[in-house]
């Protein structure tokens, strides 16, 4: 029922036609009325439609089909909306978590039928629980912690304020007739080579009498006759097991229950999922085996989510592979994510980390809320759990920490803030609906109440006081058993800041790239993070590689440093994949999906065999890291150079690293010492893995002025260096939007030579070969 809809203005003279499924703000752009709210300033002129009511109508033709039931669906609605079928009330909603179904049978009349839904102004209804409820404290002034719908809708510290509404899923008449599936929950379990997979079932009735419901998978089918409740027991032996991606492959096998006519269909996989927290670790095991998380947090992909189908998903997540990522966190400010998503992960076996969708801020217990949060709790879990990649649910984003140390406790002054929600219902929903998966209650959370719930030591923590206060290098003052959050900001890349922002000129603080900019004092913290490592940037041109470079650098030296820690910390998740729309953000990936130098440093260092230089209190270390089920067994060369590339010293170092394992050599301390740091570098290569250390920051270091020979051969672009080149990098979309190099921020030695892809042909060989296009440090 996608078609024949209209969007009215209750009180107001704006119409258009709709798109289902859609939202106010993407029916009024397509039909011309408001203009792109990613575009320059544009957002700050369309809060009025936060604050308006809406009405979407149709008319739908129905002949009476001999069915007991007919159900109006819906998959989704944002978020408080009445339902109206034939001028008559059908319904009544206040949650974008939900779907809905209502049965309107009785309501329906042969022929032509109206289907109206109103929508409220998500304000108006927030700010009323508000003043019902009372003031509960968050990090933004929002009303997002009042209303059961995408917190980050009302504005993040890298998203716009879109406050949406409309029917965001699809909608469509379901007729049947005597029993219908309400709920399959396939509880599936590992154990002395036989998977055992309990198929709860319960159905929705017109009679009494039992129903013969049966489930099939693997060849096998079991058969039992179900009156309301029931479960099916299947046992496969020998199953073909799911692991995550680097460590095995992802089978999955094809469920299917039928009651009548009614048919559930899952693809479900066949592995088991803990998580270890003995003496303070917290350590995701799939299958019994220990993994570490190189993990990247995700947001929604667009403001608008009914703009992401299955296409757009699939690119993200392949380029979260790409990066060398095996776990996703859903983080708590956003959606639980479309069918299309959780199955993407299943087959690129890319572990999911679900938070359930609260975050920063407070989050009243009483009713109407705490109903809507366990109706949606409920229905997510049932709805999550066939996919083999979910492994950890999480109760919330930083409300717990928020409680703890964000001066919350005056401002709510005794009222609830959500703790039951966290400590009592999701764990209880969690234990009986899905109790194969671990649940936590928060992150950062370090296991009691007790505690401060940001511990390095115990569990799992987000560092935030490296982007907001030091330079980056201080990631390496932390020892932390597993970091949920952390990250650093850099600009978007140029083809997306200039399809967004028309600034003439464009600089860093002209007034379009400002708004572009949500963090508090972000330019500052990019300012002050340059100034650690280089000079002040001498305009855009500087500004944008150096920023994008600092980030990419800071993410690369804190990931490597947890790697390094590992089996004692097991995972780092970095803030963030990707991007909403186009901004200046924590991303990887912009948010016209284009990749930022970032990226191609996770790939480095997320790379199954590593190698980094690492400080340790006696001295520069070098340390292996093995995630590969083969021992890696090689000799390392560590070598002292001059920047004019003339050997100082060196040394033969033995690697035997076991599989999944790490190994930590000391350097002699003949190579680790420099006689002139502004002047050297040690390089540490086994086979095609090397790691390079700098003795200072790229300002005090004497680098010689950058010589090279490049030269362009239709879409390849070939560098060989004179000079040393400090992270070279090459940025085409300055001169074709569909350009994008394959790589980037490469460190040449004197001799050595790169090939760039850059993805299309017939580019300027002049301009591709000068700056802004070419850069590297030594400029």
């Amino acid at each position: 029922m996608h078609h024949g809809w209209t969007l009215h203005q209750v009180e107001g003279d704006l119409s258009a036609p709709a798109t289902i499924p859609g939202c106010v703000h993407t029916d009024l752009l397509a039909a011309g009325l408001i203009p792109d709210p990613y575009l320059d300033t544009h957002e700050l002129g369309l809060t009025w439609i936060g604050r308006s009511a809406w009405r979407y109508e149709t008319t739908l033709t129905w002949e009476p089909s001999g069915h007991e039931r007919a159900d109006l669906l819906f998959e989704g609605l944002d978020t408080v909306a009445e339902i109206e079928l034939n001028g008559a009330p059908v319904g009544n909603t206040a949650n974008m978590h939900r779907s809905y179904r209502f049965d309107v049978r009785g309501t329906l009349r042969p022929g032509r039928n109206t289907l109206t839904v109103t929508f409220a102004s998500p304000y108006a209804y927030a700010e009323r629980l508000r003043a019902e409820l009372g003031q509960r404290p968050g990090a933004y002034a929002e009303p997002y912690n009042m209303i059961r719908k995408m917190a980050c809708n009302f504005g993040w510290d890298w998203g716009p304020t879109l406050v949406t509404a409309g029917i965001w899923r699809p909608v469509g008449l379901h007729e049947w007739s005597g029993a219908r599936l309400s709920r399959v929950r396939p509880v599936v379990r590992v154990r002395d080579g036989v998977a055992r997979v309990s198929v709860h079932v319960e159905l929705e009735r017109t009679h009494d009498e039992p129903v013969e419901v049966a489930a099939e998978l693997c060849g096998l089918r079991v058969v039992g006759a179900i009156s309301r409740e029931g479960v099916l027991e299947l046992e496969v032996p020998d199953p073909a097991l799911w692991w995550p991606r680097g460590h095995g492959r992802q089978p999955l096998h094809e469920l299917t229950v039928t009651a009548g006519q009614d048919v559930w269909r899952r693809r479900i996989g066949f592995r088991t999922a803990e998580l270890d927290t003995a003496d303070g670790a917290f350590t995701l095991k799939v299958n019994g085996r220990p993994v570490f998380a190189k993990g990247v947090n995700w947001i929604p992909d667009d403001c608008f989510p009914s703009r992401v189908g299955r296409d757009r998903y699939a690119e993200r997540l392949e380029q979260a592979c790409q990066a060398g990522v095996n776990l996703i966190r859903v983080w708590g400010g956003g959606i639980y994510e479309s069918d299309d998503f959780y199955e993407l992960c299943d087959e690129l076996g890319l572990l999911v980390w679900q938070d359930f969708p609260f975050a920063c801020a407070a989050y009243p217990e009483e009713e109407p809320l705490w109903s809507e949060v366990a109706a949606e709790a409920e229905e997510n879990v049932v709805r999550l759990m066939p996919h083999p990649s979910l492994v950890l649910w999480c109760g919330n984003n930083e409300n717990i920490w928020g409680y703890a140390d964000w001066q919350w406790k005056p401002a709510l002054n005794g009222r609830s803030w959500g703790e039951r929600y966290y400590l009592g219902l999701l764990p209880e929903i969690v234990g009986n609906m899905d109790p194969s998966r671990p649940y936590w209650p928060g992150s950062p959370y370090s296991g009691s109440m007790e505690l401060h719930p940001n511990l390095p030591e115990v569990n799992n923590m987000h560092i935030w006081d490296v982007w907001n206060e030091r330079d980056y290098v201080h990631y390496r003052d932390y020892r932390p058993r597993f970091v949920a959050e952390f990250g650093w900001q850099a600009p978007a890349t140029h083809a997306t800041i200039a399809r967004a922002i028309h600034d003439e000129p464009l600089t860093p603080d002209s007034p379009g790239l400002r708004h572009h900019q949500k963090a508090d004092d972000g330019n500052g913290k990019l300012a002050r993070g340059l100034a650690h490592h280089f000079d002040e940037p001498d305009g855009y041109d500087d500004w944008l590689y150096l920023t994008q470079l600092n980030q990419a650098r800071a993410i690369q030296l804190g990931v490597e440093h947890f790697r390094s820690l590992w089996p004692y910390c097991a995972g780092s998740v970095v803030w963030q994949l990707n991007d909403c729309w186009p901004v200046t953000s924590w991303s990887a990936v912009d948010g016209d999906g284009r990749r930022k130098p970032l990226f191609h440093a996770l790939r480095r260092a997320h790379a199954d065999r590593l190698l980094t230089v690492q400080p340790r209190a006696e001295g520069l270390a070098l340390v292996a890291v093995n995630d590969d089920d083969e021992p890696w067994r090689a000799e390392a060369l560590a070598v002292r150079l001059s920047v004019s590339g003339g050997e100082l010293a060196r040394e033969h170092l033995e690697l035997e690293v076991p599989p999944r394992g790490a190994l930590t050599l000391p350097l002699d301390r003949e190579l680790a010492e420099s006689g002139d740091p502004a002047r050297e570098l040690i390089a540490v290569s086994a086979g095609s893995t090397r790691a390079l250390w700098f003795y200072l920051p790229d300002k005090d270091l004497d680098l010689p002025k950058a010589a090279y020979a490049a030269r362009l051969e239709g879409r390849t672009l070939h560098v060989t260096a004179h000079t040393l080149l400090r992270d070279l990098a090459v940025f085409p979309d300055r001169l074709d939007p569909a350009a994008e190099a394959d790589d980037q921020l490469i460190t040449l030695l004197p001799g050595e030579s790169v090939s760039f892809d850059l993805g299309v042909s017939g580019l300027d060989p002049l301009k591709v070969t000068g700056r802004p296009v070419l850069r590297c440090v030594n400029d």
